[in-house]
């Protein structure tokens, strides 16, 4: 009886190792492939996220670095999904790929609803910041506008306050003193 059990664990073992030897040539093509690629991805990731900041460096003042920073870290995020779409791909796991990449798109469309006054707010926070008629330490027709943000603007009031707002409504209706009708937004 004892020498039936050893002789099932001796089978058992080997053949566990056999089949993991197997799996792993099998394996190795697609995990050599995949390490390539992730080797090659996380060059060209580094290249065009250099080249973008850059880029973004010189179009965006020092004080607007905020909104380089913003759009370096979204082109970031889409790219290492791609590389993790296609490293699932090579791996042989595309349906999952793909279901994984429809997925995210459902839910970033639901995030992007849930969040929608937050990215008028950044919107009109980049164009807040782009337009040279309108900058911190200006006069405006209700306070002066002591920073701005990608979400929102901050006024100091009559009495000293700061008061903060939304920049979807900043830049509907702002009009800034000192200037002519033809200085002031549409």
């Amino acid at each position: 009886m004892m020498v039936a059990v050893a002789e099932f664990l001796t089978e058992t073992v080997a053949r566990t190792i056999n089949e993991f030897v197997d799996g792993l040539q099998t394996a190795a093509p697609r995990l050599l492939g995949g390490l390539v690629f992730l080797t090659i991805a996380y060059a060209a990731i580094r290249l065009l996220t250099g080249t973008l900041r850059r880029t973004l460096d010189s179009v965006y003042a020092e004080d607007q670095r905020l909104v380089a920073d913003l759009g370096v870290t979204i082109a970031s995020i889409f790219l290492w999904f791609g590389v993790a779409l296609t490293l699932l791909k090579i791996f042989g796991m595309g349906e999952i790929a793909a279901s994984l990449g429809t997925a995210t798109g459902f839910v970033a469309l639901g995030i992007s609803y849930a969040l929608s006054n937050m990215l008028a707010d950044t919107v009109a926070g980049v164009y807040l910041l782009r337009d040279p008629d309108f900058n911190p330490g200006d006069e405006v027709k209700a306070d002066p506008v002591t920073a701005i943000e990608l979400r929102k603007t901050r006024f100091r009031n009559a009495e000293g306050e700061t008061v903060v707002v939304a920049n979807r409504d900043v830049e509907k209706k702002w009009t800034k003193l000192g200037t002519d009708a033809a200085d002031t937004p549409e």
